[in-house]
């Protein structure tokens, strides 16, 4: 399914590159890093703007600076997604997972069908706890595939974008790592694979030079 059609009334010239990574974005998530600061807040920043400019969209926007623990990413997690309670845990009631499934529109306001979330400088945490940042990439590109393949609720492509340095290329190489393989429980088919038949991940991994001019 095209997120493309229908969606804008071409706010950017044809020849942007916000319409073709968005196109990108149709089928997988993706990854973009940059050595330079600059490029990457660019990339970001413009990527958001242009998202938030389509119709039946909502994008969230996390700044990883910021985010050093499961504390700061609930804080930004729910100034973007309302919730009622979000406890500081990522799996049962009230958890990071349910925030990520939470569909609630403004009265007046149609339903979204398309979810972005930008999460700049998501390095940060990769380098500060590794293992949280897994399990956080693990959930929400689970409950991207939940939506799109196991819910019987109205459809929601929900796409994430990861904005980072070489650290986050790096971790895109490893097998082990949440950009090419669901978390294993210890119980045999990992659970997202199993709730929704998905192997693996659908995340490309890019070099900001590749996609913005």
């Amino acid at each position: 399914m095209s997120l493309l059609a229908g969606q804008f009334d071409a706010p950017f010239p044809a020849v942007d590159w916000q319409p073709e990574v968005m196109a990108l974005l149709d089928e997988r998530h993706l990854g973009v890093w940059s050595h330079a600061q600059s490029r990457r807040s660019h990339f970001a920043a413009s990527l958001a703007q242009f998202l938030g400019s389509q119709r039946e969209t909502d994008v969230v926007t996390l700044y990883g600076r910021f985010i050093k623990d499961i504390e700061a990413f609930c804080h930004q997690l729910e100034r973007s997604i309302p919730v009622d309670r979000l406890e500081r845990r990522l799996d049962g009631t009230d958890s990071v997972t349910d925030a990520l499934r939470s569909r609630e529109s403004v009265r007046g306001r149609s339903v979204a069908r398309c979810r972005f979330i930008v999460w700049n400088d998501a390095d940060v945490l990769l380098r500060a706890d590794p293992d949280l940042f897994g399990r956080l990439v693990d959930a929400m590109l689970g409950v991207s595939a939940e939506a799109e393949y196991a819910s019987e609720d109205l459809l929601l492509i929900q796409r994430c974008v990861f904005v980072g340095g070489a650290a986050l290329a790096e971790y895109a190489e490893r097998p082990d790592g949440q950009f090419r393989s669901w978390l294993p429980d210890g119980l045999g088919e990992p659970f997202w694979a199993l709730v929704t038949g998905v192997d693996e991940p659908q995340l490309k991994m890019s070099h900001i030079d590749e996609l913005m001019p």
